[in-house]
């Protein structure tokens, strides 16, 4: 499916007649509320009160949210480590002015938990899913609510139509998009590539004639052409299933893409085979991966957090990972075209084409609480947007997002392709697919396959797993 991309000129603040309106459609007693660059408030009014009987200017932007009293939300992700610390990190101001703490849990084992919290009536107040399939899953299941208006006009505002597309089920909205990502890149030492007289491919052929190269050049069981990592506690495999998804975006096209992802194209099809197999010319090869870590089979238990960092040692020269991947680098790492680390697009068969492989997350909610829709209208915000940007190693497709304060020349490159009218993208496949397949069978297909599991037998199983 194309996502249809919307120029940041499109993003036009709301009247205060507007935002009145959608304020009281969201009712509560706290007049919830929404708002996309700016947080829906007006800078120069002084009404917000500190909690001592003093008016605090930094909070006038949170007086939409309402004023609580020491309640907690819960918020549960897949979002770990410094990630985990810069998502907690953007909700420092928000309990300051409106007196809701956010408690973040990160698990590697998100996927499988959020279902078991929610069929044991444990569920948490809010979620981030990866997946728009488990997302649909839930909703099926009858476990969320639907997204108030607030959080649905500010969407409307800083997103496209196909992002919104995704957090709806059946004609309903039920989850905002919170950050997004461009998949399609591979990250390199700059320095490395000078120093040997490496030039950044345009072409597919041109990627592996280069990894041959490395392989001559420096070929031995501590320095390889590519190094990866797929191992993500109960998500293990996904990385092996966006490499899949790049190359048969590149290798069978984009309508071919959109039939796989419905089952239209079988897994098991001529055209999957091939895309696989091209992957495994250079991840199954011994000779190719994995730099300073073990042979091919070491992907399978390198952690997703670790896959790239051999970069650093020069054990590697190149490592496919979406632009989210910065934050993984050390925090004193130069990320730019001069750098310790920079990041190519990675090519497509010809210089001339160039698909991208995208992906997001969506907030949630287990129960329309009115510190729960608080937090969940925050987070859907172009200002909640903007300050994690600020932050540092991530993305956002969000119109209201300014690229200058992207943290590095890699993301600010990320938002202005996700951003961009004209550019043609595929959400990520596994994804969209039913999550018995999509974070199910194709995750765990593929660490077989890693393990040295013939390719047809692999894709085999996961068609016929398809529900």
């Amino acid at each position: 499916m194309k996502i249809r991309k919307q120029g940041r000129t499109g993003m036009v603040l709301a009247s205060a007649a507007a935002v009145a309106l959608v304020l009281s459609a969201c009712g509560g007693a706290d007049d919830l509320g929404g708002g996309g660059g700016g947080g829906g408030g007006d800078a120069t009014d002084d009404s917000t009160d500190s909690g001592n009987g003093e008016v605090s200017a930094d909070c006038a932007d949170f007086e939409q949210y309402g004023q609580f009293d020491g309640e907690t939300v819960t918020l549960f992700s897949s979002i770990r480590e410094q990630e985990a610390d810069q998502l907690q990190d953007t909700f420092d101001q928000f309990t300051e002015c409106t007196g809701i703490t956010v408690e973040h849990n990160g698990s590697g084992e998100f996927e499988q938990q959020v279902v078991v919290q929610a069929e044991g009536g444990n569920a948490p107040d809010l979620a981030v899913f990866p997946q728009p399939g488990l997302l649909q899953r839930m909703v099926g299941d009858g476990h969320l609510v639907p997204a108030p208006d607030a959080v649905e006009a500010n969407v409307d505002e800083g997103w496209s139509e196909d992002w919104k597309a995704y957090g709806t089920v059946d004609g309903e909205f039920y989850a905002a998009p919170l950050m997004a990502s461009v998949k399609s890149f591979v990250w390199y030492s700059p320095s490395a590539f000078a120093e040997n007289g490496y030039e950044v491919p345009e072409t597919w052929d041109e990627m592996m004639d280069l990894t041959q190269q490395i392989a001559d050049d420096h070929g031995s069981d501590t320095v390889k052409p590519w190094c990866a990592g797929i191992e993500s506690g109960g998500a293990t495999g996904w990385p092996a299933t966006d490499w899949i998804e790049d190359v048969v975006l590149r290798s069978a096209g984009g309508d071919a893409y959109d039939q796989w992802v419905a089952n239209e194209l079988a897994f098991n099809s001529p055209e999957i085979v091939e895309a696989v197999d091209m992957a495994g010319a250079i991840l199954k090869n011994d000779d190719y991966v994995n730099g300073g870590i073990g042979d091919s089979r070491s992907i399978a238990t390198t952690s997703f957090n670790d896959g790239g960092l051999p970069i650093l040692e020069g054990n590697c020269f190149m490592h496919r990972q979406a632009s989210f991947y910065e934050a993984q680098w050390p925090e004193s790492t130069d990320v730019s075209p001069e750098g310790d680390v920079f990041a190519f697009y990675l090519p497509g068969m010809t210089a001339d084409e160039s698909p991208l492989l995208v992906a997001g997350e969506f907030v949630g909610a287990f129960n329309d609480n009115e510190a729960t829709a608080a937090v969940q209208a925050f987070m859907s915000s172009g200002e909640w947007a903007n300050t994690r940007v600020e932050i540092g190693g991530v993305t956002s497709a969000n119109t209201a997002v300014d690229p200058s304060l992207a943290s590095s020349d890699v993301l600010r490159l990320a938002i202005e392709l996700l951003q961009d009218e004209g550019a043609v993208a595929r959400f990520d496949g596994s994804d969209l697919m039913p999550s018995e397949v999509g974070a199910g069978s194709f995750w765990t297909g593929m660490v077989d396959w890693i393990n040295g599991s013939d390719t047809q037998a692999v894709l085999d199983q996961i068609e016929s797993s398809w529900p």
